[in-house]
C-alpha cells in the first residue's frame, strides 16, 4: 500500500522539479509528517544536483551510476498527522522536526524534502514552544556546525579559525563562541561574514576576516600570535588546510568538515611538526542533534537571521538557480509548504 505526495526531485545535472511522488504507507514505529517548511542544504544538495555525490560523503567516481532521480535534503519541520500506536508520547498536530521520509521509485529510497514525511519516531523530535519553528528547519546542517565547533577541547581565551562563511562555517563559529573561544571566521563574501559575530551575541574576540582583501594566513598569525588552539575546514579545501599549518598552536586541532571529492589527500608529516589532531566530523547522531535543538531553543545558536531567501516550495527550480548562479547575495534558504 502506498500514499501520494509532493517532493523537490532532482532528475539529472542541474535539474529541478516540484512534482507528485509515491510514499509508502506508515507502519508500526513510524509517524507521518505533513511538510510546513524545509531548509536546502547548499553545499550537500548542490554536489548531488551536480552529480559529484552517489551517497553522503561518497562521492561519485568515473564508472559510478548517475543519481537520478533523486529527492534532495534531508531536514524540515512540519505537523504530525498520524502515529503508530507504539509511538504514543507523539499525537496528530504536533509540531516536529524530521529528517528523511521513505519514497518510492528513486536512486535512494528516502529524501528531505517530501511531504508527507513517512519515518521511524527515532527520526522525529517534537520542537518546544516559544521560538518561529522555521528556526529548526536545518537542524541537521545545524547540528554539523556544531559538531564541528564542540568536536575540538577548548578552554576560555583560545584562538580559533573557521574556514568558510556558509551555514556549517556560521554555526561551527558560534558554537566555538558560545565555548569562550576567541574565533577569527574567514571567508570570501563579505555579506555572510557580517552576519558573524550574531546580534545580540557577545562579540568579544570575534572576527570577521575577507580573503579576496587580505591574506588571511597573515592576519590570523596578527590576531593570534601565541597560535591557533583550533582550526576547523568547512569548505574541503586541503589547499588551505595546508596554508594554516604554521598558524597552528602546538598540540593544537584541525577538525575538517568539508566535502573533497576525489582530492582528499592531506599529507600527515607537516602536521607531526606540532603534534596536531585531526578530527573528522561528518553526519548526525541523534544525541547531538538533541543538544542541538536545546542548543537554538535557548539562543545560543542563532538560526533564523542566516535565512537570507525563502520560497515557495513549487518554486524549487527558481531557488536552485539562486544557490547556484549566486545573482545575488544568498545564505540560508527555506522553502514553504502549502
Amino acid at each position: 500500500m502506498s500514499i501520494q505526495g509532493h517532493a523537490v526531485v532532482f532528475t539529472a545535472p542541474g535539474q529541478v522539479e516540484y512534482r507528485p511522488v509515491t510514499c509508502p504507507a506508515p507502519r508500526t514505529g513510524q509517524v507521518a509528517v505533513r511538510v510546513t517548511h524545509s531548509w536546502i542544504s547548499n553545499g550537500t544538495e548542490g554536489s548531488y544536483l551536480r552529480g559529484e555525490r552517489i551517497a553522503g560523503d561518497t562521492a561519485r567516481r568515473d564508472g559510478d551510476p548517475w543519481p537520478f532521480p533523486i529527492v534532495a535534503g534531508y531536514q524540515k519541520v512540519g505537523v504530525v498527522e498520524w502515529v503508530a500506536d507504539d509511538a504514543d508520547d507523539l499525537q496528530p498536530g504536533d509540531v516536529v522536526f524530521a529528517v528523511m521520509g521513505a519514497v518510492d521509485g528513486m536512486f535512494e529510497p528516502r529524501g528531505g524534502h517530501v511531504s508527507p514525511s513517512v519515518t521511524g519516531r527515532a527520526s522525529v523530535w517534537k520542537l518546544p514552544p516559544g521560538l518561529d519553528p522555521v528556526a529548526y528547519s536545518g537542524l541537521v546542517l545545524t547540528q554539523v556546525g556544531y559538531n564541528c565547533g564542540a568536536r575540538a577541547p577548548v578552554e576560555v581565551g583560545d584562538a580559533a579559525v573557521v574556514l568558510g562563511d556558509g551555514l556549517v562555517g556560521q554555526w561551527a563559529a558560534q558554537t566555538l563562541a558560545w565555548r569562550g573561544a576567541r574565533v577569527a571566521m574567514v571567508g570570501r563574501h563579505a555579506d555572510r561574514l557580517a552576519h558573524f559575530p550574531p546580534q545580540g551575541t557577545s562579540s568579544y574576540g570575534c572576527h570577521a576576516v575577507h580573503t579576496p582583501e587580505r591574506d588571511w594566513v597573515e592576519v590570523v598569525r596578527g590576531l593570534f600570535p601565541e597560535g591557533v588552539r583550533v582550526f576547523v575546514d568547512t569548505v574541503g579545501s586541503i589547499a588551505e588546510t595546508e596554508r594554516g599549518l604554521p598558524a597552528m598552536a602546538r598540540y593544537g586541532h584541525i577538525v575538517s568538515a568539508g566535502f573533497y571529492g576525489s582530492e582528499d589527500q592531506l599529507p600527515l608529516q607537516p602536521p607531526r611538526y606540532s603534534e596536531l589532531s585531526i578530527h573528522l566530523v561528518s553526519g548526525m547522531t541523534p544525541d547531538r542533534l538533541t543538544r542541538t535543538l536545546g542548543l537554538v531553543a535557548a539562543g545560543h545558536l542563532q538560526t533564523l537571521p542566516l535565512i537570507t531567501h525563502r520560497f515557495p516550495v513549487t518554486q524549487a527550480a527558481a531557488a536552485w538557480r539562486l544557490i547556484e548562479t549566486r545573482a545575488e547575495p544568498v545564505l540560508g534558504v527555506v522553502l514553504d509548504w502549502p
